[in-house]
């Protein structure tokens, strides 16, 4: 199995108002995007070449949107996000560039 383009550990995934996960991962590996939930259950997947990314208005800080076989999930990173004025890029942006060099459509950001 190759390694991962894209791995975030700790992700909340929600549904509309339902939490799926609050500690998930999101992975992009052979060009398949995953969301599992903390103990490796997929939640959702689907080639990247199908699935929809962006960055909502109302995310706040480091959250994204994804997409995938026609589901919504809102993604809030977990401790991997560089706190306010510490440098690192946001979590967001790293996950919408991964969507986008996989061959997915992501929203500028």
């Amino acid at each position: 199995m190759a390694e991962p383009e894209f791995t975030a550990t700790g992700v909340r995934i929600e549904h509309g108002l339902r939490s799926v996960t609050r500690a998930g991962q999101v992975q992009i590996r052979d060009g398949r995007l995953t969301l599992l939930t903390s103990y490796g259950r997929e939640i959702d997947s689907a080639p990247v070449q199908q699935v929809r990314a962006g960055k909502p208005w109302f995310a706040g800080r480091g959250g994204a949107s994804a997409t995938v076989n026609g589901t919504r999930y809102h993604l809030s990173p977990g401790e991997s996000d560089p706190a306010p004025g510490k440098p690192g890029r946001p979590w967001a942006r790293k996950f919408l560039d991964a969507v986008r060099t996989a061959g997915g459509r992501a929203a500028q950001s």
